[in-house]
């Protein structure tokens, strides 16, 4: 346990700490929280950071608690915003946060035997509040001057444009109560979260001082940026969910695969459960042979497996094969159409496959894979086209719907590289 913070220093995932905090956490182990906020569908890669910080307090003996904000997602955190959230109903936020334990339970442990992970809905307090009454126990602990010095808050006073409501400008005592209520009920004494939390875990340090006469303590980790100085977990297609139905496997170890090289390694660290000691030698590998990209897809495997599970895996890297060979057997129809998304396609009319179906090298004049039928055949001809990863080299063949994946598409291939999708509509 006295380990948890060297643990985060040495994989660059400590930002700061509140005084004590290192010598409570060797003291004893600990009940500590991080809150998540359910205003999306799933959590995103941004997440992974909060998560692998709680991942490894669980390791090091502590009891983690996911605090899902069931309550304070109907208000929105003011924090790293430029204007006022959208908010959510009542029963989207519940619906949300019903989907987040199903994605922690990748990495957490909730079945342990000692330490147990556990997951708290703080609507579970806040949704039957008296707003009297709160103000009288909880909102004279707290200074409008203070409130108005955070950084969340000043720099949103200065827009005169958006400015902060007095919903958003509250969100710093919703917060420090959960720290309060979590205290209470938990015995939890350490809160973490990202750097830009700061203020709201510390004003919850301060409340819990006054109301019980105990002590608290906060963490925080740093904010992620890749090399280019752009924020963590955005890829060209936007965020990167850990939702498979809205990230699949395949994409999720796409992005893992492809980040910088000057990335790779801190991502290693953040993320990944390897050992200092094996990202060392990756990091060897990177300055020696970055062609291979040794540690991305150790980065990748490793992620991908402790959210997908082998399966997934398994998933990501058959399509991954796919996308660079061409070789698509063994794919499922939804995963070709997954791995080919990015290339041209195009729409075919069922009936037009029907029978003797479409020949060959007008599609691939139709498709933009040859220049003219003469083209099309002297690629047939030397071997170079591919329908469905099968060479044909018959300058007479025709594509027929019996040829049609799963009825829905088939993939042509001219040389290594140029592909098409056909969707056959219907």
């Amino acid at each position: 346990m006295n380990k948890l913070l060297e643990e985060y220093r040495a994989r660059d995932l400590l930002q700061d700490a509140t005084e004590g905090a290192a010598e409570h956490l060797a003291e004893a182990a600990r009940a500590i929280y991080i809150g998540f906020d359910p205003t999306a569908a799933s959590l995103h890669l941004g997440s992974l950071v909060p998560i692998m910080g709680l991942v490894h307090a669980q390791r090091a003996g502590h009891t983690p608690i996911a605090l899902v904000g069931g309550g304070t997602g109907l208000i929105g955190d003011p924090s790293g915003k430029t204007a006022e959230r959208q908010l959510l109903t009542k029963e989207k936020a519940a619906e949300n946060a019903e989907g987040i334990r199903g994605q922690l339970e990748h990495f957490l442990d909730f079945e342990a035997k000692s330490n147990p992970a556990r997951m708290r809905n703080n609507h579970d307090w806040l949704g039957g509040l008296a707003l009297v009454d709160f103000l009288r126990d909880i909102g004279k602990h707290f200074s409008v001057n203070q409130l108005m010095a955070k950084e969340s808050v000043r720099r949103r006073l200065q827009d005169e444009d958006s400015g902060v409501s007095y919903t958003e400008f509250s969100y710093a005592l919703l917060q420090s109560y959960d720290f309060l209520e979590l205290s209470r009920q938990e015995g939890c004494t350490v809160q973490m979260g990202g750097s830009d939390q700061w203020g709201n875990i510390t004003a919850g340090i301060d409340l819990i001082r006054r109301v019980e006469g105990e002590r608290a303590f906060g963490v925080v980790y740093p904010l992620i940026t890749n090399s280019s100085g752009t924020k963590f977990g955005k890829s060209e297609a936007g965020a990167v969910w850990l939702d498979p139905a809205l990230t699949s496997p395949f994409r999720f170890y796409q992005y893992w695969i492809n980040v910088e090289d000057g990335d790779a390694i801190r991502y290693l660290k953040f993320f990944s459960l390897l050992s200092l000691d094996e990202i060392s030698d990756l990091e060897e590998a990177v300055e020696t042979e970055p062609w291979k990209r040794t540690a991305q897809r150790a980065l990748a495997e490793d992620v991908t497996r402790r959210l997908h599970g082998e399966s997934g895996l398994a998933s990501a890297e058959r399509a991954t094969k796919a996308l660079f060979s061409g070789e698509i057997a063994g794919l499922a129809v939804d995963e070709i159409a997954d791995v080919f998304s990015d290339i041209p396609s195009s729409q075919v009319d069922a009936p037009d496959l029907e029978g003797e179906g479409v020949s060959l090298a007008d599609l691939l004049v139709s498709c933009d894979l040859a220049s003219s039928k003469g083209d099309a055949r002297r690629s047939i001809e030397g071997g170079g086209v591919y329908v469905n990863s099968e060479r044909v080299d018959d300058t007479a063949a025709s594509v027929t719907s019996a040829q049609a994946i799963e009825g829905r598409f088939v993939l042509l291939r001219k040389g290594k590289k140029n592909y098409h999708l056909l969707a056959i509509r219907r």
